[in-house]
């Protein structure tokens, strides 16, 4: 029983080695043998093979040297330093003749590449983040996002603020709602971290220091472009500080105001969609709520205007003059 319980409460690896583990093997290193009684409150030092049993007497155990024992442990780890480094030599022999060709273009090679896959994907915003030193700009629409992808997330960007870098985010109003998001943003309430929201957001945007953009291709998400072309990554800049011109500070408080016409913010950017002809599903995307939610503020806009049928709707918005009013208070609230 003893030494089942004393596996359980200090299992660690040879490098952290317990005091008691330390304790009893300088003593059997001290005295030749310790007796195998002794050693069960450290079970540690059988797995480790730092004891093994007395040949004359199973009673006791003996001292391996640890010149011995760390030559054990050593020679799996050497043996993959070396090959680690056969491989990296291997690598850069073949990529050699390349870099000379490569370093005779004066002008860059890919100022549009297509990454297909998450992991490729991934693998391209890790390396241009790593590199990001000023500012990095986000565009993302609301949405459940997988857990793993917000760990991923959460690490890249506290990897940037730790070095300094400035992150403006922007999302739709519906993440303030999103309990998800808001502990999101809590990892990074201090640091040079700005938060906004706006109604209306088409697709996500990753811009870092004015050199390299990051656009989706495909509705799933699996095939994306990075962007390298100057002036393909200034004008998304000038979208990027368009909308967050428009944008309210995701603490400022609810930008879903209530207009003397019973008419809501969010209703309002509902119907300019609807006059626009999209579909429930294509405004609740674009707004960052389900559809069951879209359809529920359909409902109450047409309860408001008076319409009888979806035609009718259309053609009530139309006459009302909602849309006047709404493109005159954009988002509900004045810019910041």
């Amino acid at each position: 029983m003893t030494t089942n319980r004393s596996k359980a409460i200090h299992p660690h690896a040879l490098t952290e080695l317990c005091e008691e583990g330390g304790r009893l093997y300088a003593n059997a290193l001290r005295m030749g043998r310790i007796a195998r009684s002794d050693a069960e409150d450290a079970p540690c030092l059988m797995e480790f093979a730092l004891l093994h049993p007395d040949p004359d007497d199973a009673t006791w155990l003996r001292p391996v040297p640890p010149t011995v024992a760390l030559a054990q442990r050593l020679s799996p780890i050497e043996r993959e330093i070396s090959e680690r480094r056969r491989l990296s030599t291997g690598l850069a022999e073949t990529f050699e003749p390349f870099m000379a060709l490569s370093a005779q273009l004066t002008v860059p090679t890919h100022a549009i590449t297509v990454l297909e896959g998450l992991d490729r994907i991934n693998t391209s915003l890790d390396l241009a983040t790593s590199q990001c030193q000023n500012e990095m700009l986000t565009v993302q629409p609301s949405g459940q996002r997988p857990e793993r992808r917000l760990i991923e997330g959460l690490e890249r960007d506290r990897t940037l603020m730790d070095r300094g870098v400035r992150i403006r985010t922007l999302y739709q109003h519906t993440a303030r709602y999103s309990p998800e998001r808001l502990a999101y943003v809590d990892q990074f309430s201090t640091g040079k971290v700005e938060y906004r929201t706006i109604d209306e957001l088409v697709e996500r945007l990753i811009i870092c220091d004015e050199t390299v953009a990051f656009i989706p291709v495909s509705d799933d998400r699996q095939v994306a472009l990075e962007l390298r072309h100057p002036g393909l990554v200034r004008y998304l800049i000038k979208v990027f500080e368009f909308m967050w011109g428009r944008a309210v500070p995701l603490r400022a408080g609810t930008p879903y105001e209530t207009d003397p016409d019973g008419i809501t913010d969010i209703q309002h950017s509902i119907a300019k969609l609807l006059v626009e002809g999209h579909v429930d599903e294509a405004i609740a995307r674009r707004l960052g709520m389900n559809v069951r939610t879209c359809r529920a503020h359909i409902a109450k806009l047409a309860t408001a205007l008076g319409s009888g049928s979806r035609a009718q709707l259309g053609y009530l918005i139309a006459q009302s003059g909602i849309l006047t009013q709404n493109d005159q208070a954009p988002g509900g609230s004045p810019p910041p």
